[in-house]
């Protein structure tokens, strides 16, 4: 195998690699004769079938399928050979004439193109200080959170007079259109709380001032974009029988009520519900610190990168735009800006993200930074769990698609190289409060 460098210009480069067509000859030859003692054809006992004739009949396919492996194995080893990390993969332009390479009467020549990682020295981690900023759980968020789970597991009690909102009903109903009664449109003792929203609009406020024994007609338009095509828009007659009015009984936050919970105290609700609201709290913090360190790690960096790279990240983040703006969800910031003064900024956000990824990968590469198998597979189950009942199916998918695991390694790994750089760097805690914490994480 012969390799020269025909170009090497800032990150790209390319190869010219020249495989003689003799080489070729004798790797054909020598898998010829691997295969013929395995070769089982019709007029020849297994086994004795002449080299020559293996060659006659299918020495030009077994030459592609050489050629292929070769051209794979050349590349690897050229790459090697010049001590090259690519930054993307390689790009393979097969020069000869491909009747007569496969005829084995021409050199195999190809040139290799690629871009490769640039070279660069990552900052000293231990010398970065930054800023965490933590949130105390409030005793009255606390207990704000108390009350939603108590107003959640409210309990009704039977009530003289008329219904009034916030009560519940237990009512019979049937609903028609035009006279003519639809599927899903009757139900039979089912207990309604007014004000719920959970019926379409209008229903349940023409409950109000119903009393137990009476008969109310109910009527309503279904709305517009309600997901039974049939129904849509469509001005319908409820016939409904409220058969007891409930209404809503005070409930007592002890440890009675922790118990119906599942708790052993009320103590132990209360440390739930912290435990719960600092997690999120938590969550948030690390998205503040994160940021502020990838800011810090962006200052610090300046190098080449690979253009390749950089446009596929663009294009990622476009296409994403692009989606949006067809759903008409686009912030009223970016509605007003040409599409040459987005792409601008959207093209140094991809900047931006090539360029703290290399940093990352580069940093975690020196630190030794590992993903570890129980991680992997806790990652992966944790994905198939998205699915229900297509589990195994998706488990299946990355297990044999190694760029689908390389997209779940991916988020890992750059958590890992973030906790490591945060145990190098001085961090100082903050304390706020939960809304300068929002405000500063924004719409991360």
């Amino acid at each position: 195998m012969n390799v020269t460098e025909t170009k090497s210009e800032g990150l790209s480069r390319e190869f010219r690699v020249s495989i003689p067509k003799g080489e070729l000859a004798a790797k054909l030859s020598a898998k010829i004769n691997e295969m013929q003692p395995k070769m089982n054809m019709k007029g020849f006992r297994p086994g004795k079938v002449p080299t020559a004739h293996i060659k006659k009949m299918y020495g030009k396919s077994i030459m592609a399928d050489l050629v292929n492996d070769l051209v794979q194995e050349t590349s690897d080893a050229a790459l090697a050979e010049k001590a090259l990390r690519p930054a993307s993969r390689p790009s393979i332009r097969l020069d000869s004439d491909q009747e007569k390479l496969i005829n084995g009467e021409a050199d195999l020549d190809y040139q290799l193109t690629l871009e490769v990682m640039p070279e660069f020295e990552p900052t000293d981690v231990s010398a970065i200080s930054i800023e965490r900023m933590v949130v105390d759980v409030p005793e009255d968020e606390i207990q704000e959170s108390l009350k939603r789970i108590a107003d959640g597991n409210k309990a009704y009690e039977t009530k003289e007079g008329k219904a009034e909102n916030g009560d519940a009903v237990v009512i019979d109903f049937v609903g028609s259109i035009d006279g003519e009664k639809f599927d899903g449109g009757a139900a039979e003792g089912h207990t309604l709380v007014i004000g719920s929203g959970r019926f379409i609009p209008g229903f349940e406020e023409q409950l109000i001032g119903a009393s137990a024994g009476e008969d109310v007609n109910v009527n309503v338009s279904f709305p517009e974009d309600y997901q039974v095509d049939t129904l849509k828009g469509k001005a319908a007659l409820f016939e409904v029988k409220v058969h007891e009015v409930k209404g809503p009984k005070d409930v007592e936050i002890n440890d009675e009520f922790a118990k119906t919970l599942g708790l052993e105290n009320l103590d132990s609700l209360k440390e739930a519900v912290k435990g719960q609201i600092a997690g999120e709290l938590g969550f948030a913090t690390r998205q503040q610190v994160k940021r502020v360190l990838l800011d810090a790690l962006d200052e610090r960096h300046a190098f080449d990168l690979p253009p390749l790279m950089v446009e596929a990240e663009f294009n990622q983040i476009w296409s994403q735009f692009d989606a949006e703006k067809k759903a008409g969800r686009l912030s009223d910031e970016d509605k007003e800006k040409s599409e040459d003064q987005l792409k601008e900024e959207y093209r140094k956000i991809a900047e931006r993200r090539v360029r703290l990824g290399l940093v990352l990968a580069e940093i975690g590469r020196r630190a030794d930074v590992q993903i570890t198998n129980d991680e992997l597979v806790r990652a992966l189950r944790q994905e198939a769990s998205r699915y229900p009942g297509q589990e195994k199916q998706v488990i299946e998918f990355y297990t044999k698609n190694q760029g689908a695991m390389a997209q779940l390694r991916a988020p890992i790994y750059e958590e890992k190289v973030v906790d490591y750089i945060l145990g190098k760097a001085t961090v100082t805690d903050k304390t706020v409060s939960r809304e300068e914490l929002m405000k500063e994480i924004g719409d991360e």
